[in-house]
This record gives C-alpha cells, structure tokens and sequence, in this order.
C-alpha cells in the first residue's frame, strides 16, 4: 500500500479484545508512541452472529471519545481491533466494524486481527519469525511476510497441548492415580490438588459442571510448576508441555536461518520449570531460530498495526481470517 500522506499530527487506536476484557490504546501515526489507555474488565459478548460488534462498540467509541477530547481537532486515521475468535467469530465484527468506525471518526484504515496476529506484531514487529502465545490456550503463529502458517489453538478438547490447561489436566491426571494408587502418580500433587479443591473424590463433581473447565484447570499449572524441583511426575509433565510448544513453534517457523521465536502469554511466567526444557526443545527442533524476549503485548501490536496502516508501511500479510484489511488501497 502507498504511503496515504497524513497530516503529521495524525492519531490511529489500538484495540485488544480478549477474555479478560478489553485495552484501548491512543496512539501518535507516525511512529505509534502511545500517549494514553483506557480499558474495561467487561469482555465482549458474543452471540449467534460471533463476537458481538454492538457490545464492542457500546465499549470502544465512548472510550475513544475520551481518549481523544484531550487533543483537540487531531483525527484518528487508522483503528486496529485484535480479538480472540476472530477468526472463527469475527464475521459480524467485519461486517459492522468499517462502517461504524467510518462515521464516528471518518476513520480511512481499519485492520480486523486475529489476537494471535496482534500477539505477534507486538512481540516481534513486522520480522519473519514464530510467537507462541501460551496462556490457558496455546497456539503458535508465523509467517514468512508471504503468508501466515497457524499450530494448534484448537481448544482443550482437541489441542492446546502444552497449555495451562493442558498442564494443569495432566497435573490432575497424575494426583488422581496417586489417590488411587496406580503407577504415574504424584504424592506431592496430591497434596496440592486436595488443598486446592477438596478432597479428591470429590473432584469430577467440582470441575465437571463448570462452564470454564479450562480456566479452572490451568489453575493448577502453577501446583505443577512449584512441584517440579522435587518431584520427578510434575518435572515430567513440564517436559512434556516443553515438547509440544516446540512442535508447534517449529511447525510455524520460516524455515532457514534468521526466523525470530518469541514466547508471549501468561503461561511462560512459570519461570524455569518451564522454560528451561522449553529452550532445550526449540534448540533440537529449530536449531537456525533465535529466541528473542518479546517487545510488546497484543496492545502493543494492535498500536503497530494501526501505526502501519497509517503510514503505509504494513509488511505483514492480509488473510482472508486472521488479519483483514480495510481502507481505500485496500480490496
């Protein structure tokens, strides 16, 4: 896209969308320094049309309006919105959103992301590489600035192995056949799981009615990870986790060397019981990768988005599901 020559005092805004809530950023175009935030505990609602671009709006544009009041007369030129389930939720956000945004700022570029898109332009920019972003969930996301190739974020049921949920299923796993006495069991998880549920009959009864079954596993992924110094059955299961998020962050990865690999999300604050199996695993997988801190959050990536957008400068490909772009170069 060619450069759209806006005033130099032009702003964009930067939207994350997840299941904690919701973070608007204010950001100058040119360069995406962030000149203020505002952010609501109330995650978007979805609905038989997916996410929902109503509740969304009913959050955003008054929060934006605030953010903006500040600095006078200075136009938003370009909105970023990154959401989890976008991808499979997002048909009424791109239906509603360009519109909207259009008569309520005039806005001329608008990017809808997937929030795996935004974990990756906030975590490595706009280089050839790999993110893993590991929470509850886990899903990896690289491109070759050709195209994006996706692993795993398939859900506790059928994937997000090697996630919080997964490692706190597995750590359940191994306190129960310790309470039953069969091989693979965990004393020490045991202990941990019946301090933190109850007594373990009663566990199915606990976690089998709960209608955020993942959450409530993954929040045993921390018993997992204090375990694993001195019990060889949690220090296993880390191993194990260690070894899927590297399948999938090889999966993902351009290949040759120069790819970046960046580890964003709650899930890599379990510190070395994790991360150092982690490293061992992407060094044998991917051995020509760097592993690199991440330099922002999916805020941040939202702000960059927009910043790019902005200044004509996006590098980073449009999919028909994961990062849809709209505006007067675009189709």
């Amino acid at each position: 896209m060619d450069s759209v020559n806006d005033p130099a005092d032009a702003l964009v805004v930067g939207v994350d969308s997840g299941g904690s809530g919701l973070r608007i950023a204010l950001a100058e175009a040119a360069g995406g320094a962030v000149l203020d935030t505002r952010s609501s505990r109330e995650p978007v609602r979805t609905g038989p049309g997916g996410i929902s671009a109503r509740h969304l709006l009913e959050q955003v544009l008054p929060a934006v309006r605030a953010l903006t009041e500040p600095h006078g007369a200075r136009p938003v030129v370009a909105v970023a919105v990154g959401a989890a389930g976008m991808a499979t939720l997002g048909d009424e956000l791109r239906a509603e959103l360009p519109g909207a945004f259009a008569e309520a700022w005039g806005v001329r570029r608008l990017a809808l992301a997937a929030d795996a898109v935004t974990a990756y332009a906030g975590a490595l920019g706009q280089q050839p590489g790999a993110v893993v972003a590991g929470g509850t969930g886990m899903i990896a996301l690289g491109t070759d600035l050709t195209s994006w190739r996706r692993a795993d974020g398939w859900g506790h049921l059928l994937g997000d192995c090697g996630s919080g949920a997964w490692i706190g299923r597995a750590g359940l796993e191994a306190a129960m056949r310790a309470y039953d006495g069969r091989s693979g069991g965990s004393a020490a998880l045991l202990a941990r799981a019946e301090k933190l549920f109850g007594p373990a009959a009663g566990l199915p009864g606990t976690l089998y009615p709960r209608t955020d079954r993942p959450a409530v596993l993954a929040s045993f992924a921390p018993e997992v990870g204090l375990c694993a110094a001195a019990d060889p059955v949690a220090a296993d299961i880390l191993a194990r986790a260690a070894g899927h998020i590297a399948e999938a962050a090889e999966a993902v990865c351009p290949a040759g060397p120069g790819a970046l690999v960046a580890l964003t999300g709650g899930l890599f604050k379990m510190g070395d019981p994790l991360l150092v199996p982690l490293r061992a695993a992407l060094a044998e997988r991917i051995p020509e990768a760097r592993t690199v801190s991440p330099a922002g959050d999916p805020l941040a990536g939202a702000v960059a988005l927009a910043s790019a957008l902005a200044t004509g400068t996006l590098r980073l490909p449009e999919d028909v599901s994961l990062l849809r772009l709209f505006g007067r170069d675009t189709p």
